[in-house]
């Protein structure tokens, strides 16, 4: 799956058993989820999703990891009591830098569901961008426990990342973000 973002295309494989059904674009804002089938944008277990944010602050000094640790904050404030986070760390997305973590909360919404979810954050050339795998579940009083294997597995079925320019005229699929 290769989508246009905020200026690049930013592409990975979506796993068996999810659709798309949801964009948004709003400024200098996009989001787009994928939810398996048969679930809707109000009523999910499992959620995909691309983001993007352009025009925040893209000082060269602060570097993926720091975009991912904002996020993880704010996950965090949903959820202070049962909130957990697990960083797999650094990589690199076709020359971009990129972080992995893992967010937990056990109580969060109005529904008081738990929620964990994977995030890669990728800083592109003007925007930054996330690929979130996120899982709901009942709600669990204490913290939970992140299964790191479960995350890991995840993260593979979903490669690989791809971050590309977009290429004037050129329609979907996309041939040279391949």
């Amino acid at each position: 799956m290769i989508t246009p973002v905020l200026g690049q295309l930013i592409g990975f494989t979506l796993p068996p058993g999810f659709e798309m059904q949801k964009e948004e674009t709003s400024g200098d804002r996009y989001f787009r989820g994928a939810f398996l089938k048969g679930e809707t944008t109000k009523n999910w277990t499992q959620m995909i999703s691309i983001s993007g944010a352009k025009n925040i602050d893209v000082d060269p000094s602060k570097n993926a990891q720091f975009f991912a640790a904002n996020i993880a904050n704010s996950i965090q404030k949903l959820c202070p009591d049962t909130f957990e986070v697990k960083p797999l760390g650094p990589t690199t997305i076709d020359k971009h830098d990129a972080f992995v973590a893992i967010t937990s909360c056990g109580k969060v919404g109005q529904d008081q569901h738990s929620e964990t979810g994977m995030t890669l954050t990728i800083k592109g050339a003007s925007a930054i961008y996330t690929v979130q795998w996120a899982e709901r579940s009942p709600a669990n009083a204490e913290n939970l426990t992140i299964d790191e294997g479960k995350w890991k597995d995840r993260l593979k079925q979903m490669v690989p990342f791809r971050i590309c320019p977009v290429v004037a005229g050129e329609k979907p699929p996309y041939p040279s973000c391949k």
